[in-house]
């Protein structure tokens, strides 16, 4: 570690030089380690708050795993790839153009913050929202006014789980501002300005991508000292079992299941089967006026009349099955 003279030490350094009782090649310090500093890029985030930046993230990360495996119906993964310290001006660099940027408010804290989302897993999700496979695009490009719509969606998602994992330290009430293609064009804070970026790694099914969420140390300012481990676990550990049910209960009500209502059931041949032909009738084991099995996930919960709603067929439901309560 570096050694700071102290001023008296030095007042005797600038004499004995003055005096010419000390050389000035001698006038150097002996076997002390040097530390490299940067003054065009100050380091104003303590290794302490990285670390508790990188735990919190890490939460947001499992919580996005489980938002967007849910409502893309399908498997998607996020985890933390870096927690670093840059300078503004380095981060929109870094971002190619055209892009996929979203400027977003943190009130309470004052000023605005960076999402970008990299095309590579920016077009898959936008493809999966609109029923698609998960398809990228072989070319980057900038997105259309359906497409900025859905990317909205997908921003707002992203914040709504932010906020969820910085309740501990602040309670953020984040808000999309503007989506923008072309990063020049976002100027939050002057390019020497300190920044934390947080690179989340993302993937859904062969499609990777990264999500970097950039926001200015003068942002932060206001809860750095909130920004330690000891504190953070001593908010993580004040958390009643209330708060964790009630927490889990919104979580699980984001999930997507399918449902299906059974008319009834029957038995044929293997040669009936084959031998159908259009405009046969194939009887049921269950009458006209029957009530209908309800499934929720292959799992009989609910007993219901048929009809329809709206020119829509429907299912009122009549009974539920016992156990169905619990699951």
């Amino acid at each position: 570690m570096t050694e700071i003279l102290t001023q008296r030490e030095i007042d005797a350094l600038i004499e004995g030089l003055t005096a010419g009782d000390v050389r000035a090649d001698e006038a150097r310090i002996e076997d002390r380690p040097v530390r490299l500093y940067d003054f065009r890029r100050p380091d104003k985030f303590s290794k302490d708050q990285i670390r508790t930046m990188q735990m919190l993230h890490d939460n947001v990360a499992r919580m996005l795993t489980t938002y967007f495996s849910a409502n893309f119906r399908t498997m998607v993964q996020f985890t933390v790839e870096s927690v670093d310290q840059l300078t503004f001006g380095e981060f929109i660099r870094a971002v190619p153009n055209p892009a996929v940027t979203a400027v977003v408010g943190l009130a309470p804290l004052e000023g605005n913050a960076i999402i970008e989302i990299q095309p590579s897993i920016a077009f898959p999700m936008v493809d999966r929202l609109f029923g698609g496979l998960g398809q990228g695009q072989e070319k980057a490009r900038a997105l259309t006014e359906i497409e900025e719509t859905a990317i909205e969606r997908v921003v707002r998602g992203i914040l709504a789980n932010l906020a969820d994992g910085w309740k501990n330290i602040v309670e953020l009430r984040p808000k999309l501002e503007a989506v923008e293609s072309n990063p020049l064009f976002i100027q939050v804070v002057s390019p020497s300005d300190s920044c934390i970026v947080i690179s989340l790694s993302a993937r859904i099914g062969d499609q990777r991508g990264a999500i970097n969420v950039c926001i200015p140390y003068v942002v932060l300012e206001p809860v750095l000292p909130r920004l330690s481990v000891q504190q953070w676990f001593a908010a993580t550990k004040r958390e009643t079992p209330a708060h964790i049910r009630d927490s889990l209960r919104r979580r699980l009500g984001q999930v997507m299941v399918s449902i299906r209502a059974e008319l009834g059931r029957t038995e044929i041949t293997v040669r009936d089967l084959l031998n159908l032909e259009v405009g046969d009738v194939v009887p049921l084991d269950s009458n006209l006026d029957d009530e209908v099995s309800v499934f929720v996930e292959d799992e009989e919960k609910f007993r219901g009349r048929p009809g329809t709603v709206s020119n829509r067929l429907a299912v009122q439901v009549t009974e539920v099955v016992s156990g169905g309560e619990e699951g």
